[in-house]
């Protein structure tokens, strides 16, 4: 498959992530010598793009929240459960950007409303753009690849145990990675 690279001015519209394509995940240390990856497998996310004048951007991204994933069953089942998140209560995260800022050729800044738990907090998290293309089906596509550290008790996400040797077992400092593929609907 083949794909046409479009002029970056072609690139305004309203986008729907797709969540085939897309990862939205997050890294956190595990006992203070290794790093646990995990991701959302269930998620629904759109906005619009204005590449003239990015300020006018904005996006919205809804997560289920147990559809948590770290590929052990055991672990996703104590994250979903009241130590963690708390998911039968909280059964959504949610994302609404409030600024959108252009701070390079191909790189922007997005800031937001990150809810988890009902706690309701900014963020920023620094994406590059790539694309537009034109995918063997017409769709214009357009990527967005970024990451933030956030610490997770500001959300109330306060469950640890002290490690016998020093330190605990979760770190308090969490990575977010968003790895987006969206399709505009609308130019």
């Amino acid at each position: 498959m083949s794909t046409e690279t479009q002029d970056t001015t072609t690139v305004t519209g309203t986008y729907n992530v797709d969540p085939t394509h897309t990862r939205i995940g997050f890294v956190a240390r595990h006992a203070m010598v290794t790093k646990v990856r995990g991701s959302f497998n269930t998620f629904e996310g759109s906005g619009f793009f204005d590449a003239e004048n990015p300020s006018n951007s904005h996006l919205e991204l809804t997560i289920e929240a147990k559809s948590i994933d770290t590929r052990n069953s055991d672990r996703d089942a104590h994250l979903k459960s009241n130590d963690f998140f708390d998911m039968d209560t909280y059964p959504q995260i949610t994302f609404a950007s409030t600024k959108v800022e252009k701070v390079g050729d191909e790189n922007f800044t997005v800031t937001g409303d990150l809810t988890i738990k009902d706690v309701t907090l900014p963020v920023s998290v620094d994406f590059e753009l790539s694309g537009p293309v034109t995918d063997p089906w017409g769709n214009t596509r357009i990527g967005l690849e970024g990451s933030t550290v956030i610490n997770r008790k500001d959300w109330g996400v306060n469950w640890n145990t002290a490690l016998e040797a020093g330190g605990v077992l979760v770190s308090e400092k969490v990575t977010l990675e968003f790895e987006v593929a969206a399709t505009r609907v609308e130019a």
